[in-house]
């Protein structure tokens, strides 16, 4: 004779078999196998493009990258960021919320046990025809466990669980990002509070000069041999110098201010002098392997939210099988304490139930529905940030290169600039020219060394910037 639970369970274990989904594959990306400057440069055949499985990398180590540009004060700053900065704070915390969630996912694999314990005192109305109990009182004494358990037939808790873990390790991979981001602003905030200083002090020099200038023609107009208007240009420029070094000054405490933020210190002697050694420039590759994009921890987070998505698509699926719930019960009721130990006073209740759900008007569908879109959605985004990803390396190690020959070249235009100079004062003093001529050497020589000092402060935030897009040092080791 064919027994019914025989039934049911190769019922539920045939639907078990058809309530997961295709295996999950890495999305593929479309890259060039190397990141260089070929665009620019005719003759060269650029890199073969093909899609190709991603392979995050996030977990290799990026290395105190830092410490490339020899500064001592630099790194210090980096590691009072890395310890105190309170957007990192928040992101710990985010990432201990999803590890949290992931533990009470795991927790559907196991059986819920409760206890319950009574007392009460009862008393049943005399006017109750056909009961024993009827205008009596009684105590009743009671105390039990419920157990049960919803095996996971389906895959809904599985999933579940796969989903919270990609999340948990997506927060992970956004606190990395993060941490890299922070250290990056600290350090491109740095170069500009050192710019700034070298720029006022450039500034201070040229105030000093202007001064000496502006004596000069002063008096020569004492003895007639100069204008009114040429103490009015020297007057001028010295002024229009002395508002430039004013504001240089205020961009450089704003500066301060937020490296303080950052390190989470708003009393932070940040210890920086224009005196300070110039910064070692890092050597800038020529090319630059694709696979590096696979380091940024931004690019792994994306993927494996693409993951997170999937498995709830499956956890969605899930909802159309029934659930099995394996249940029991027992413990001790009694009328009196003394009967209550004794064996007749024991109860017990043991057995499975499947219920599910024949109809909801389409919510579950529509639920499968919204978890593709969601799914769909994650991919175009997790492509989208690795296309992203690759345009910001090639941007930065593109200025990076170009900013080597730029230097090269202010600097020479930087002592042509002062020799003009040198030959308009003597010019003037010789009275072969006036005073508009070395107004003019002066501003092209001013103009031409704030230049050359600002392509510097350009050439090390490229570097910065290139060392963020690629998710770290590209020559391994700590620096």
């Amino acid at each position: 004779m064919f027994d019914i639970r025989v039934g049911i369970l190769l019922c539920v274990l045939t639907m078990a078999g058809c309530a997961t989904q295709a295996a999950y594959v890495v999305p593929a990306v479309k890259l060039p196998t190397s990141v260089s400057d070929t665009a620019t440069m005719p003759g060269v055949s650029p890199p073969q493009v093909g899609w190709v499985p991603a392979a995050p990398a996030d977990l290799e180590d990026r290395g105190n990258w830092w410490q490339l540009f020899g500064d001592p004060n630099l790194s210090t700053l980096e590691g009072a960021a890395t310890k105190s900065n309170q957007s990192l704070e928040a992101a710990t915390a985010r990432l201990l919320q999803a590890r949290s969630q992931v533990r009470s996912a795991r927790a559907g694999y196991f059986p819920v046990v409760g206890a319950s314990a009574a007392v009460n005192r009862q008393r049943t109305s005399a006017n109750v025809a056909g009961r024993s109990l009827a205008d009596k009182t009684v105590n009743d004494f009671s105390a039990g466990l419920d157990v049960s358990w919803e095996p996971d037939l389906f895959g809904k808790v599985a999933h579940t669980v796969q989903a919270a873990k990609a999340r948990e390790e997506a927060s992970a991979a956004d606190w990395a990002a993060l941490r890299l981001s922070i250290q990056g602003e600290v350090a491109v905030d740095y170069f500009d509070l050192k710019d700034a200083l070298r720029q006022r002090t450039i500034l201070q020099q040229s105030v000093v000069s202007y001064e000496r200038a502006g004596d000069l023609v002063q008096a020569r107009f004492n003895a007639g041999i100069a204008s009114d208007l040429e103490v009015a240009q020297s007057q001028t420029q010295l002024q229009t110098t002395q508002a430039q070094l004013q504001d240089i000054s205020i961009r450089a405490a704003q500066l301060e201010h937020a490296i303080a933020t950052l390190v989470n210190d708003p009393g932070a002697n940040i210890n920086v002098t224009a005196n300070d050694p110039d910064l070692t420039l890092m050597p800038i590759p020529a090319e630059l392997s694709s696979d590096l994009l696979q380091r940024r921890p931004d690019i792994a987070a994306a993927e494996r939210r693409v993951f997170a998505s999937y498995s709830d698509v499956s956890t969605a699926q899930s909802a159309f099988f029934p659930d099995l719930l394996l249940a029991a019960s027992g413990g001790r009721e009694s009328s009196t304490v003394t009967n209550w130990l004794t064996l007749p006073s024991r109860f017990w209740t043991v057995g499975p139930s499947l219920v599910g759900t024949i109809f909801d008007g389409g919510r579950r569908q529509s639920q499968v529905e919204l978890t593709k879109a969601q799914y769909r959605e994650a991919i175009a985004n997790y492509r989208q940030g690795v296309l992203t990803a690759f345009q910001e390396v090639q941007d930065q190690l593109q200025a990076a290169q170009q900013l080597q020959g730029e230097a090269q070249l202010q600097a020479a235009a930087v002592r042509s600039a002062e020799r003009a100079l040198r030959v308009a004062t003597d010019r003037y003093r010789a009275g072969a020219v006036s005073y508009l001529e070395v107004v003019t050497a002066q501003s092209t020589a001013l103009a031409n060394e704030r230049t050359a000092a600002d392509i510097s402060r350009r050439q090390l935030e490229a570097s910065v910037r290139l060392i963020k897009a690629v998710g770290g040092q590209w020559t391994g080791g700590s620096g």
